[in-house]
């Protein structure tokens, strides 16, 4: 049984992890800004009120752990606005920079402390974030800041290999959430999130680094 942390919680991918994970007998901990229901009626350790762009408000989570190990962080939280060539806005563009590249990176840098050897972190990305695979454009604050997060995966899995932990980015496909305004063409959540779980089950220090499809593709950068 392990402890896993996960951010971005109250709805979608994020409180899928939470019920999976929850039902497969880890212990879970969802960050998340304000609870839902949803989450709430899961029964698992919630810490709420945690916005990840504000620096204050990582370090007072620090606080509210203590001594509790995490064995898996998964970084879900994320944001997404549409910004065209024609609808350039930079504070847009800003926004989506802190809550998809930096607030991941400040938070695994607040908990390393808590990760022990053979921990795991998981920074879930999108293919949008692949410069090989961008065939249609546009969507520039999302599709720059998942790159942004991209290459802060990569330099995680160098830097915390000697640790002893591995990092993986993630894609969880096309899933039928707000965020995709509940695509017909999308994937179930539970769908999504199972795939995500065999990705992270097998993830090792010798795949550290790596940015797979949720469905086991290996992505093009």
């Amino acid at each position: 049984m392990a402890t896993v942390l996960i951010t971005g919680t109250n709805r979608g991918i994020g409180l899928e992890y939470c019920r999976q994970l929850q039902a497969r007998g880890d212990t879970v901990v969802a960050v998340c800004r304000r609870p839902s229901p949803e989450l709430e009626a899961l029964g698992v350790r919630i810490e709420a009120g945690v916005d990840l762009t504000d620096g204050a408000a990582i370090a007072d989570l620090v606080g509210r752990l203590g001594s509790l190990a995490i064995d898996g962080l998964i970084l879900n939280a994320g944001l997404l606005e549409r910004t065209s060539l024609d609808n350039l806005d930079v504070e847009s563009l800003r926004r989506q920079f802190e809550v998809n590249a930096i607030a991941p990176l400040r938070l695994t840098q607040a908990l390393l402390g808590h990760l022990p050897p053979g921990a795991k972190v998981i920074l879930m990305t999108s293919r949008m974030g692949s410069i090989d695979d961008n065939s249609s454009g546009g969507a520039y604050g999302y599709r720059m800041s998942k790159v942004a997060l991209c290459m802060a995966g990569k330099s995680l899995a160098i830097d915390l290999r000697p640790r002893g932990i591995a990092v993986a980015l993630l894609h969880p496909g096309l899933v039928r959430t707000r965020m995709t305004g509940f695509s017909d063409q999308a994937i179930s959540t539970e769908d999504s999130v199972h795939g995500l779980l065999a990705r992270i089950d097998a993830l090792t220090l010798e795949t550290s680094g790596s940015f797979w499809h949720a469905n086991g593709q290996v992505l093009p950068w």
